[in-house]
């Protein structure tokens, strides 16, 4: 639901948003049935329940078992790293600040580092920062240069995302559960102690010391009675649904080449795609020149959290995906052979609910401040913003105990919503949350009586990068 405020001049991540016309629906039963009261089998007990194998449930669950913790995580598909695999966002947002400083560390390197270069795009790590107008213009095209400044933002192949991300899991020791669908918080009063999912078995239970919600959507810290918020702005792209899918059998090269040196055609073929469409989008570079990325013409006007909503917006882009096929094997240099490689196995969704935290990322922390409670940095939305604090509050909930909120439903206005909802983010967010899980678990504390040095240092530790000021204060 979009909110009244007025947010001009404060969303950065400008793109089409397409408003569109919901599909019949059938009108809702307003009957009822009760179900009968059951005896659920608990499947395991453990340290740390990581719910959501995306990005966060994923660094969460590798940072938790690393620190001696005895952790299950549950994911509903059949594989790790949610929408940065299964979802087709491949196309990794920035973790360089706008020096080319690289804050976004710790899981999110390790993982990239895995990548061989047949399985990566992007900027050379000498690039970073640079503002050599020739590399800039050469990698804005790629998805990786902004503001005229060359920035670490790589393209990766899903399936070696998915494999390495496997890897780490593995590798860590974490209990990983496939095609297991969280469905309901366990609570004793207000605590959470678990969490109920549905597989092919029924209904099973697994008791938790601590829980990490990683559902993305805040599903678990909802159902247990954390307040959230929903609104969006509007005319943002983070409130929009799509699927995105790959086109194989392409020459990028060609295109992009075509794109630079024929602006007005460029332009006209866009203007003849929304005439013929309406709801029309470019394509974007893969890690391989004959495979392209579009992320789907981005749907406004659904929720996140309606079944036929989500049911609409797939039906939605599947037929786009055929119309755009069609249009660029006729119309665009680089796709006359182009096919059909894949269409994403999840939905993109980029907003639901936002936790209501014991902190918050707000706009006013845009200033390059430290946050006393500091768990990463992340990059700002232009150069005139500094570098953004980001606070353990924001993922610590203010009404429920026993769980943590990494992920794009961390506590955040709508603005910084924006960017923390990116997948690096994630990574920076859910890391905090298994080190703070495990030293909660380990130590028999209260989620929100973690010490804030201590968190710290383990993240350090870890390879996560925190604040100068940070790092000087205590060396």
């Amino acid at each position: 639901m979009a909110d009244n405020k007025d947010y001009s001049g404060r969303a950065f991540f400008q793109a089409e948003v397409f408003e569109t016309r919901k599909l019949d629906r059938r009108a809702p039963s307003r009957r009822s049935i009760e179900e009968p009261a059951q005896k659920v089998p608990v499947h395991t007990e453990c340290d740390v329940l990581v719910v959501g194998g995306g990005p966060a449930g994923t660094a969460a669950a590798v940072a938790a078992a690393r620190l001696g913790a005895d952790v299950v995580l549950i994911e509903r598909y059949n594989h790790l790293g949610g929408l940065s695999t299964g979802g087709l966002v491949i196309w990794i947002d920035r973790m360089t600040d706008w020096s080319g400083r690289h804050v976004i560390r710790g899981f999110a390197e390790e993982l990239i580092s895995r990548l061989t270069r047949d399985k990566i795009q992007g900027p050379p790590k000498d690039d970073w920062g640079s503002k050599d107008p020739a590399k800039a213009a050469y990698w804005a095209l790629r998805t990786a240069a902004y503001h005229g400044i060359v920035t670490h933002s790589p393209t990766c192949d899903p399936e070696w995302l998915k494999a390495e991300s496997l890897a780490l899991v593995r590798d860590a020791g974490v209990h990983v559960i496939f095609h297991a669908w969280g469905a309901r918080p366990l609570m004793d009063g207000n605590r959470v102690t678990g969490c109920v999912f549905e597989s092919k078995e029924g209904r099973r239970a697994i008791l938790a010391k601590v829980t990490i919600d990683g559902t993305g959507d805040g599903d678990l810290f909802a159902r247990a009675g954390s307040g959230f918020e929903t609104e969006i702005d509007a005319g943002d792209i983070h409130g929009c649904m799509n699927t995105p899918w790959l086109f194989g059998g392409v020459d990028m090269d060609a295109f992009l080449r075509w794109r630079a040196e024929a602006p007005d055609q460029f332009t006209q073929f866009m203007a003849r795609g929304r005439e013929k469409m309406k709801f029309f989008e470019r394509p974007f570079v893969s890690w391989r020149n004959d495979i392209a990325l579009f992320l789907g013409p981005r749907l406004a006007g659904y929720s996140a959290v309606d079944v036929e909503d989500q049911t609409e917006v797939e039906i939605i882009s599947h037929e786009l995906m055929l119309q755009h096929l069609t249009y660029f094997r006729e119309n665009a240099p680089g796709f006359a052979d182009a096919y059909i490689m894949l269409s994403a196995p999840q939905l993109g969704v980029r907003h639901s609910r936002r936790l209501a935290g014991r902190g918050k990322v707000t706009r006013d922390h845009w200033t390059g401040a430290v946050s006393p409670d500091e768990i990463g940095v992340s990059p700002s939305l232009a150069p005139k913003f500094g570098n953004i604090s980001v606070p353990y509050g924001s993922i610590v909930p203010r009404d429920i105990e026993g769980l943590l909120a990494p992920g794009r439903h961390l506590s955040c206005d709508v603005t910084s919503h924006s960017f923390m909802r990116e997948i690096p983010q994630c990574w920076l967010t859910g890391h905090a949350a298994g080190v703070a899980a495990a030293i909660a678990a380990n130590r028999k504390l209260a989620l929100a009586d973690v010490p804030i040095p201590e968190l710290q240092r383990s993240l350090a530790a870890q390879g996560a990068y925190l604040s100068p000021v940070r790092e000087m204060a205590e060396s």
